[in-house]
């Protein structure tokens, strides 16, 4: 991919409230990720994380027949080993720009969600689906297994039902995937729109180093045992302090409080 094209398959916006959206483009009407796509989604996400003036990040599809309808089929039916491994790699790779950057991301899933663009979906902080959302992980169907950030699930939906999912390659719809915690939040299709608007807006009022510590706490207590989160979060909230938001944000709180009486 030519550097100075990354925008015909990644259209990136920011409006004033500092809410980026970030929407596949150019990838068959149901957003399918081949390597032209991730590689200019990759370009697309470094963009955002060196923007200082970008609080939320919603990733998108284009239309609404899906969010990301997986990976391109016809691509790696010609892989053999080292392509195949390629592949998965800068997929692997798109999926992590994701999960760290250091502002929240929202999936917006109207439609199809399936493989691959589970496991990015997955890779995104929150994730807001219409009631006609489906998804699924039907790798299997196809002869390859379900891979890199669906590693995630067990720890999301629990063993079971990451059994079931993988195992069967069943697709579910929103409401089952709701259930499981695949989805966070689902609304009618008319409101899916106005509803992560809403959630962005909250959390782009927020301060910029808080969002950022309490993502890197997420990120971490996937991994550290119980104790040691307990015990590291005493530091994490004594250095919020030297940030100046605490002072800022409690000070609006208590000036709000006295005004009511």
């Amino acid at each position: 991919m030519n550097e100075s094209n990354w925008s015909y398959h990644a259209d990136l916006s920011v409006d004033s409230r500092g809410i980026a959206t970030l929407k596949i483009a150019n990838a068959k009407s149901l957003n399918i990720l081949g390597t032209p796509v991730i590689k200019s989604l990759q370009r697309a996400l470094a963009e955002v994380a060196a923007n200082p003036e970008v609080r939320v990040l919603i990733m998108r599809g284009d239309g609404d027949k899906a969010f990301v309808a997986g990976a391109d089929i016809k691509e790696m039916a010609e892989f053999d080993a080292p392509k195949a491994r390629a592949f998965i790699d800068e997929l692997r790779r798109l999926c992590d720009a994701v999960r760290d950057l250091s502002v929240p991301v929202i999936a917006r899933i109207p439609g199809w969600c399936l493989g691959g663009g589970l496991e990015f979906a997955l890779a995104c902080d929150l994730r807001i689906g219409s009631d006609e959302a489906k998804l699924g992980m039907p790798e299997v169907k196809v002869g390859i297994p379900s891979i890199i950030h669906a590693a995630l699930l067990p720890r999301l939906v629990g063993q079971a039902r990451s059994n079931w999912l993988l195992l069967t390659g069943e697709v579910i719809d929103a409401r089952e995937a709701l259930s499981y915690g695949l989805l966070d939040r689902v609304v009618a299709p008319s409101e899916l729109d106005n509803e992560i608007d809403r959630v962005a807006s909250l959390m782009a009022g927020y301060g910029p180093a808080v969002m950022a510590q309490q993502k890197r706490l997420l990120r971490e207590w996937e991994q550290e045992p119980l104790e040691t989160s307990i015990l590291n979060g005493v530091e994490e909230f004594a250095q919020a302090f030297d940030t100046g938001e605490p002072q800022r944000y409690m000070g609006e709180f208590v000036r709000a409080k006295q005004n009511k009486h």
